[in-house]
């Protein structure tokens, strides 16, 4: 997978995509990773990228031009058919992003994640672009570097071989519409708190019910609608 950043702040990125997860999968030659600063393709002198807006109001916003030069001059770079991009939009307007995006994102050969900033988009980078638009929740950030970085995080540890234990993705939460059942490990008591009986019992039909059955309640407990909605399902 190639993934492309579009941003103002490309020294945001530096520690995000050196540690962890996305160390290990561009170490792994499964994930590259290119971050473009968009003031580079600013067509005047001062590198000039905002505006204000027609009709007034507070803020300044990102103009077209550098953006619809960045992605052209970008893609224009690869040899291969570059309808096969996904160029991603971060806007808090946007098709919430959840486990299900992240799953179908990380069958994608090449992302284009393009960061906002300022008071928003022109609305032509938005129609004329083609793009996906994602937002990570209902609140507003200054930027779009956030989301990318959590979206870049969540879809690259689906990518094929990239998490060693394939079975660690099966397990988590939203996966099976359920969140994760409770985790524990050594020692078996701490400061009166003990591990349950069950899971020290190495009976793994009991194991595997106790697990499903924490991981119903904790659901209950904590995120009822996401019962609601494998009900519908």
């Amino acid at each position: 997978m190639i993934i492309d950043i579009l941003t103002l702040f490309p020294e945001m990125f530096d520690g995000v995509i050196s540690s962890s997860i996305l160390r290990i999968a561009q170490e792994k030659n499964l994930v590259k990773f290119n971050v473009h600063n968009i003031r580079d393709y600013a067509d005047n002198k001062h590198k000039c990228v905002d505006d204000r807006p027609y009709g007034g109001g507070p803020g300044m916003v990102l103009k077209p031009e550098p953006v619809f030069n960045a992605v052209e001059t970008i893609e224009g770079r690869y040899a291969y058919d570059t309808e096969t991009i996904t160029r991603v939009l971060l806007t808090p307007q946007g098709k919430k992003f959840d486990q299900k995006v992240a799953k179908e994102l990380a069958l994608e050969k090449h992302l284009m994640l393009i960061c906002g900033h300022y008071e928003g988009f022109d609305e032509r980078i938005r129609i004329g672009l083609n793009v996906m638009e994602l937002s990570i929740g209902d609140f507003i950030l200054s930027g779009g570097e956030l989301p990318a970085m959590i979206i870049a995080d969540s879809v690259v540890r689906l990518v094929p071989d990239v998490l060693g234990a394939k079975d660690s993705i099966v397990n988590e939460s939203f996966e099976k519409g359920l969140l994760e059942y409770p985790h524990y490990t050594r020692p078996r008591e701490f400061r009166e708190m003990h591990v349950p009986e069950t899971l020290v019992s190495g009976n793994h039909k009991k194991i595997k019910d106790w697990q499903h059955e924490q991981a119903v309640k904790r659901t209950s407990d904590r995120r009822p609608d996401l019962l609601e909605i494998t009900c519908d399902d």
